[in-house]
């Protein structure tokens, strides 16, 4: 079965999620230059994952794809950071890295998977090809 929109990846699905996770861990923080800036990277991944998905071609989806890894990084770096000055708790800081390593790791499967594909081959990823 083909993937109708992006909002039926699971790694879209999962994307949104950790957003939603972050900007209710970080509600309290009491740096709010840092939590904004930890939210904004964690909106912004399915964002782009969203993005490259609705541009109708392989070569756009997976530079996007590869935007949203990127923005993982940077949300990985900012909890790190935030961790290190007691914005977050340990559990909180292990729990957001350790979902935020899984999904990058779904990120580049699907990009290695939608990059095999032709160009006239749809985007409209298989789920069998998802797992990396």
């Amino acid at each position: 079965m083909a993937f109708q929109s992006f909002e039926d990846l699971e790694v879209w699905q999962g994307r949104c999620r950790l957003a939603v996770d972050v900007f209710q861990t970080l509600a309290s923080c009491r740096n709010f230059r840092m939590q904004d800036q930890v939210q904004r990277s964690a909106l912004s991944i399915p964002c782009n994952v969203a993005e490259g998905y609705e541009r109708n071609s392989n070569k756009e989806f997976v530079r996007f794809l590869n935007i949203s890894k990127g923005s993982g990084g940077e949300l990985r770096t900012q909890l790190y950071i935030s961790r290190k000055l007691d914005f977050l708790t340990k559990e909180d800081f292990n729990r957001l890295v350790g979902e935020s390593k899984e999904i990058s790791k779904m990120l580049h499967g699907l990009s290695c998977a939608v990059s095999k594909r032709s160009p006239k081959q749809s985007k409209r990823v298989r789920p069998e090809t998802l797992n990396p």
